[in-house]
Parts: structure tokens; sequence; C-alpha cells
């Protein structure tokens, strides 16, 4: 690790900090320092799950406390409006920068940003959350606090001069603490880690993500206690005859992934067509978001509250009272019909406040249509007498890990999480099937999870197949060489070759005035004419020129210029703007070694 290069040139005194980088380089081993800051990370990851839940919580308190349950609240359509507009005022005059779509953007820095997220993301998440849903903005905390661990990882290893492949592992550190802290589950945020951010398991990656899990959840013990996010005891023990029923809850929770996802796909579409118009955005997003709240109080906030009143309800009357404060109040016989609503628009509402300038993630909503959704299903496969009785609250469980298995294409994720947070363990064997079943089914529609499927479509998402992932981290950018002697095309050979003898390559572009890509001269096609003196004159480069085998865009995923280069067997190809300018060329020889190198970099443990 280099010391401060520049105050040793300079005479000037190295800064305390650069005597301590010096310091630690001689005297703590590089693995070791790996996992202090891998505890540095977990605890910090903690510290912001409390910061962000306890902010969330004062609010909500503040602005909810005094209301009467039973009776229709009217201020249900006011906050949700002041908190988003609170929101992306705090976004565009302060943090002045997107931190949407959290966990995406995780992923995005992995592929493309080498690790690297910027220093407001430790904090602004949590504050520009904690408004959206303090006043009862539709989306879930877990996402924010997911990007702020991973930011606070990624800033910790830059600061001390970490390379790339270790601030990877510290951006994982922090991910993976985050989802420790948050639920108490340090299994699930090491899985949640291997599965949706795809860093590999290595021994080297192993035991530093483990720190941060324990060191996170532990610390959260410490800040608020023994008591779980969920409550859930057991009444009815799994018994083989509801196979088919877990099976059934499987490919339901798919299906209703499947219209997640569709559904998220689509009313983003409609917000990104009002980019640059955010109060147009505020109008429909706010009026949306109030209006569904209004008539469903359950879509207001993260709705932990409602999802442990299905998980632990005993008797009508305790299931009953999640329609308190909707129109529905006091109506029993319309559980199902206002059940089955809260589930369709729960996607709709969480849209909403992201696409009218909230700030919020998919995590928790995922989980509470799970839970909708497994209730559901119980009561009607009941209802109907469709098979052997099914416990209710035990169902409403398992839709939690159906459903998250399926959005989040994370099936390990939603085993240990649920299992975890609830202690479920009991149903472990019920909760593979559910969970397998769900991401088999929305694995045939569609093979990306809801964070990675915006850059998959780019070519940017990281994968655990080592050959993509290479060429996902590789940058068409620094494989391209700037350098070349151009020629015009009524250039006449004489001066091509005086061009040759001064050119690194055989091949010679032919650009207009304007720098358009117009051929290009290969010099080992023209020999027959290049040491022909009397010729120099009656040959010019538009004569001489031929096309390339391929044109490369500068915006093209590295995967499809590997197999152009491998179609073509080409040694050099040019490399355009969307206007056809000519940036560069790219070498077969240069662009094989690289990609080499990365290998074994990634292969190293």
């Amino acid at each position: 690790m280099a010391t401060n290069e520049s105050s040793i040139v300079s005479g000037d005194k190295p800064t305390m900090f650069a005597r301590f980088l010096e310091w630690r380089e001689q005297h703590i081993s590089q693995r070791m320092f790996v996992l202090m800051l891998a505890f540095l990370v977990g605890f910090f990851s903690a510290v912001a799950a409390l910061v962000l839940h306890s902010l969330i919580n004062q609010i909500g308190h503040l602005l909810t406390g005094s209301f009467v349950s039973g009776e229709i609240n009217w201020l249900y359509l006011i906050y949700p409006v002041i908190g988003i507009y609170l929101t992306s005022l705090f976004v565009r005059y302060i943090v002045k920068d997107n931190i949407s779509h959290g966990i995406t953007r995780i992923l995005y820095a992995i592929s493309s940003k080498r690790n690297r997220l910027k220093g407001h993301n430790c904090w602004s998440s949590v504050v520009a959350s904690a408004i959206t849903i303090g006043f009862g903005g539709s989306v879930g905390a877990e996402a924010p606090i997911v990007l702020t661990g991973s930011a606070i990882g990624s800033n910790l290893g830059k600061l001390f001069k970490m390379d790339n492949r270790t601030l990877m592992m510290l951006v994982g550190c922090g991910s993976a603490g985050a989802i420790a802290g948050i639920f108490k589950a340090p299994i699930a945020g090491l899985v949640f880690t291997l599965e949706v951010l795809m860093i590999d398991l290595t021994m080297a990656s192993l035991l530093p993500i483990l720190v941060s899990c324990v060191t996170a959840t532990c610390f959260t013990y410490i800040f608020s206690g023994s008591t779980a996010l969920f409550t859930f005891t057991l009444d009815s023990a799994w018994t083989v005859e509801r196979v088919p029923a877990n099976i059934c809850l499987g490919i339901t929770c798919g299906l209703v992934s499947l219209y997640f996802i569709r559904t998220m796909t689509f009313c983003e579409d409609i917000f990104a067509k009002f980019k640059d118009k955010p109060h147009i955005k505020l109008l429909i997003g706010g009026s949306l978001l109030s209006l569904l709240i209004f008539l469903f109080p359950s879509l207001y906030g993260e709705g932990y509250d409602d999802i442990n009143l299905l998980l632990n309800g005993k008797t009508e009357a305790d299931w009953n009272s999640i329609l308190a404060n909707s129109l529905f109040a006091g109506n029993g016989a319309m559980l199902i019909i206002y059940i089955s609503l809260v589930l369709l628009t729960k996607v709709v509402a969480t849209s909403a406040t992201n696409g009218g300038g909230g700030c919020g993630g998919t995590f928790a909503p995922s989980l509470f249509i799970g839970c909708f959704a497994g209730f559901l299903f119980a009561r009607v496969w009941n209802i109907y007498g469709l098979g052997v009785v099914l416990p209710e609250k035990n169902f409403a469980l398992l839709g939690m890990a159906g459903v998250m298995s399926g959005v989040m294409h994370a099936p390990l994720t939603g085993i240990f999480l649920i299992a975890e947070i609830t202690g479920g363990y009991d149903l472990f064997l019920p909760l593979m099937i559910v969970s397998v079943c769900s991401y088999l089914t929305i694995n045939l529609f569609e093979p990306h999870s809801i964070y990675g499927m915006r850059l998959a479509k780019q070519g940017k998402l990281i994968t655990h197949h080592t050959d993509h992932a290479v060429l996902t981290l590789m940058s068409l950018d620094s494989v391209i060489d700037k350098q070349f002697l151009a020629v015009s095309p009524d250039m006449y050979l004489g001066d091509i070759v005086n061009k040759i003898s001064r050119n690194k390559t055989n091949i010679l572009p032919v650009l207009d005035g304007a720098g358009n890509l117009l051929g290009e001269i290969d010099i080992s096609k023209i020999r027959h004419v290049v040491f022909r003196i009397e010729l120099y004159h009656h040959f010019n480069a538009s004569q001489l020129m031929t096309q390339p085998a391929a044109i490369l865009q500068d915006t093209m995923p590295m995967t499809e210029v590997m197999k152009l280069f491998d179609h073509t067997h080409a040694n050099w190809l040019p490399v355009t703007d969307g206007d056809n300018h000519l940036k560069g060329y790219i070498s077969r020889q240069r662009i094989y070694g690289m990609y080499r190198k990365m290998v074994a970099d990634l292969s190293q443990d």
C-alpha cells in the first residue's frame, strides 16, 4: 500500500493519517485490518438502522398517535403528500443526487463504478426515507439502510486506500450488516449478500461478512433489546398432508411476485415520462398515494403492524381489527375483499411513493404483500374446503418467504430471513417448499430480480458466472486505444505511406471532415501497391479503404464486444459513438490480456 508520495517528493512532512497508514502497513496484516474494518462497518450499519427506525417511529407517533381506532381520518389524505414533498425538496436542494432504488444503485456501483459509492449515501437515504415513511409513504426502510451500510463500507475502504477487490468485500459487509442489524438475522444478512448482490463466497470474503453480520446483530440487541421485528407463535405443527397446499401457495406467491414486478415496472415507466417535471410527479404520485391510504389505511407506512396482526391473530375479532380506520371498519364480512384490494394496491402505492419523489425500498412491501397473500390463500382454501384445514397465520408467514423469494430471486434469503425474524424454525421445511416453488414459478417469466432487471437490460449486472462477471466488470472505455492516425478519403497513396510509417497499428481509419468513420485501410491488404512509387498519385484513400469487419458502439456491453471479436476473428475493431464519430480502436490482444488478468484476480482466495 502506497504512502503519500506527493508529500515525500515535495519534502513536506507526512500528515498524521499518512503516518498511521504507514504504521498500519508495518504492524497490522491486510487480512486482520480488513476484519477490523468489517467490524466497524457492522457497528455503523446497526447505528444507521437504529437511527432510521427511531426517526420513523417518532414521526409516525407524532402524526398518528391521536387517531381514534374505528374512525375515518381525513389526515390520511394530507400526510403522505407532505412527506413526499419534503423528501423531494431534501433530495433536490440538499443531496442534489438520485438516491432512489438503493439496492439497484449498489449493484450498479459493483458493476460499473468499481464499488465506489458517494459519501452522502452514508446518511442521505436515512434522512430521506425517514421523512417519506414517517409521513405514511408506502415503502420500506430496508433498501435505504442497505445502501447506507454499503456506502459506509465503500467509503471506509476508500479512506484506507483499499484495492477494488477489498472494496467489493466491504460493500458486501455493509449490505449484510444492514440486513442482519435491521432484522436481527445474521444468517439472512450473509445469504442476502451472496444471492442478491452476487458477492462470491470465498474464504477471503466469508469471514469479514460474517464479522459484519454478527457485529450488527449484537449491537442491535444492545440498542433495542431482544424483541423481534415480528412475533410469531406456532399453534399448529406442520404435517405432510399440507405439502400440496404448500406447493400451491408457492406457485401463487410466484404469480403474485410476477404481478409485483410487472406492475412496479409499468408504474415506474409512467413516472419516468415526467422526469423533468417534478411538480407533476408529486401531484400524480401524492394524490394517488393519499387516496389509496385513505381507502386502505393498511397501506400507511411499512405496514409491519398489520403483518403482526395477521401473524398473531387467534380469533375473527383479532383479524377484523385490520379493518380499523377504513371504510370497511366493523364489517368483518368484508375482510377477504379488503385484504385482496390491499394486496393489489400495495405495489401501486409503493410505486406512487417513489415515483412522486419519495425515498424507500421494495423489501418491506414484498413482506407485506406476501403476508397478505398467504393469509388470503389459506382463508379461501378453508372456505371452499379444498383439502385439509390450513392454519391461516402459518400460511401468512409462509407467504412472506414466498413473495420475497420471487421478487428478489433469492429463495435462501426468504427461507432464512423469515425463519430468523419470527423464530419459525419449526416451519423450515414448508418455508423451503414455498420459497423454491415461488422462485421456479417467477423464473419462467422473469430471469432477473426486481433489483437486477434494470441493469440486466443494460448488460451491467454481475452474476455468479465468472466469465459473465469479468466481462461485466470490464470497462469498454478502459480498453479503447484513442491514439490513432486518420486519413481523409481524398488523400493520395504517397501521403498514406507517410502516415503508415508513423502508425503503431496495421489499421488507418478513413474519416470525413466531421470525424465520421467512412472505412479503414488495412496495410496488409495494400502491400501490392504500397512499394510502387509510380502509383503514389494514382490511388487515394477512398479507393483503397474497406469496411471494418464490425463496428463497436461505445455503449455496447463487453459480452457483445467479445462475441464480435470471436465471430469476425479481427485483430482490431473501431469504436464509434451514436453519431458514428470514431472514438478509437480496440485490440483483440489487449482485451483478452485484460480478461485473463481479471479472471485470475477474481479467482484468488
